[in-house]
């Protein structure tokens, strides 16, 4: 009696060349015999049945000869269930069928996807501390930096060649950047994507490498960046400039850069979120009769009308007086602590008024 793939990989018969992928996926994985509870014979049937359903030709073949398919592809009727080898009992895996399966590093059989392309490296991401005023967090500022990293070749601009010189397709790989061979594993032999040695993956080759950078496509120089630090930034805060770091190598994107912002400290002001705080000094006759007094703010001198009979420690709010809240509307703001000055080295007439005070 014919196997019934369908059945194997747990589809329906109606399944979509999508579904069938993610069946195989989750089956391998179960069954994969480098695992503690797997099953090699499993493993390979699972294999057997997606190299069927997973190629539409032999699909719909299988479907209408059903169990007359095995026995015409043993006999060649379809080119065979075997590797270009013709060995029995071998089978092709592509391994990007199998995903994540050998978690991208090489599987037990000693290879991993190289499938295509080698994609090249994106550029680094970058650090930079930039020190700051107090007053220019609170309303920002547009400042140039210098800073040191690698930038796209402006001999070859970056596609790695020396001006004038032929770049042609790789003659091994046919331009796919990869390169087919047998293998021989615990399950038989197996149908191999290898990177191509010959161009290192790109498809490419060069007559002559730029003598710039010597094909890399990028080389380290100083360059100077206008950055704008946001008003309302704090201190410790981090701003991230997409594309802003080192250039990737051979075309790939270039990294992030990331501007961590060290605000220095004002004398006199205390920055709570989006507030200021500051403290004054008043005499017992202000505190006792009321008066206005100038008060120092971020934004400027304003007037505080200090109550009559005033105490030691009031806090007095002047609103929106504050710091410009970050990507927002609206401002802190400014907290004044009153604090009263204890009278000292009273002569005698002024300690007897105060006696007669009594307060």
């Amino acid at each position: 009696m014919g196997k019934d793939y369908y059945n194997i990989l747990g589809v329906q018969k109606g399944a979509g060349q999508e579904e069938i992928k993610k069946a195989f996926r989750k089956k391998a994985h179960k069954y994969h015999p480098d695992k503690a509870n797997g099953d090699e014979a499993k493993f390979k049937e699972i294999n057997e049945a997606y190299q069927i359903l997973g190629d539409p030709k032999k699909r719909g073949q299988y479907d209408q000869f059903g169990p007359a398919f095995e026995n015409m592809q043993g006999a060649g009727g379809f080119g065979g269930f075997r590797d270009f080898s013709g060995a029995a009992n071998g089978f092709n895996i592509n391994m990007d069928d199998l995903g994540d399966i050998f978690g991208g590093i090489g599987d037990i059989f000693g290879f991993s996807n190289g499938g295509g392309h080698r994609r090249s490296a994106r550029g680094r991401d970058l650090q930079l501390l930039v020190n700051i005023s107090f007053m220019e967090a609170v309303f920002g500022i547009d400042k140039e930096i210098m800073i040191n990293k690698q930038v796209v070749c402006d001999r070859c601009n970056g596609n790695l060649a020396e001006p004038g010189t032929k770049i042609e397709t790789c003659k091994i790989c046919k331009g796919t950047g990869s390169t087919t061979r047998v293998q021989q594993t615990i399950l038989g032999n197996m149908r191999v994507n290898a990177t191509c040695e010959a161009c290192g993956g790109e498809g490419k080759t060069y007559s002559k490498l730029c003598a710039t950078c010597f094909g890399k496509g990028t080389v380290m120089d100083k360059v100077s960046l206008k950055i704008k630090i946001p008003a309302g930034i704090n201190n410790g805060e981090t701003i991230r400039l997409t594309g802003r770091g080192e250039a990737g190598d051979k075309g790939a994107p270039a990294g992030d850069l990331y501007l961590k912002v060290q605000v220095a400290p004002k004398p006199g002001f205390e920055r709570v979120g989006f507030d200021v705080k500051s403290a004054v000094d008043i005499s017992f006759t202000q505190a006792a009769l009321g008066d206005k007094i100038d008060i120092e703010t971020v934004h400027g001198a304003v007037k505080l009308k200090v109550l009559a009979g005033t105490e030691s420690g009031t806090v007095y709010k002047l609103r929106n007086k504050g710091i410009q809240r970050l990507q927002a509307s609206g401002k802190g703001d400014h907290l004044v602590t009153v604090n009263i000055k204890t009278p000292r080295n009273l002569n005698r007439k002024q300690k007897e008024l105060l006696k007669e005070l009594n307060i």
